[in-house]
C-alpha cells in the first residue's frame, strides 16, 4: 500500500484514516468537496454504515 495525494480521492475509493480524530478507521469515500481556503473535505462510509468527515490529507488510498 503506498500513500497517493488527495488529489487521486474518487468517489468510491477504499481508504484507511491516517491521521485526525478518526484514525485507523476503513471505509469507502463518498461526496468530496473541497473548501474556499483549498482544503479537500471526504464522507467516509464504513462498512457498519457508519459516515464521518475527515480531511483528505487524512487518508490513504487503498487497493481493493
Amino acid at each position: 500500500m503506498k500513500p497517493e495525494t488527495p488529489e487521486n480521492l474518487n468517489d468510491g475509493d477504499l481508504c484507511k484514516v491516517i491521521g485526525g480524530v478518526h484514525k485507523g478507521k476503513t471505509g469507502v469515500v463518498r461526496d468530496i468537496h473541497t473548501s474556499k481556503t483549498g482544503h479537500i473535505t471526504i464522507t467516509v462510509v464504513q462498512a457498519n454504515s457508519v459516515r464521518f468527515k475527515t480531511l483528505g490529507k487524512n487518508v490513504l488510498l487503498q487497493s481493493s
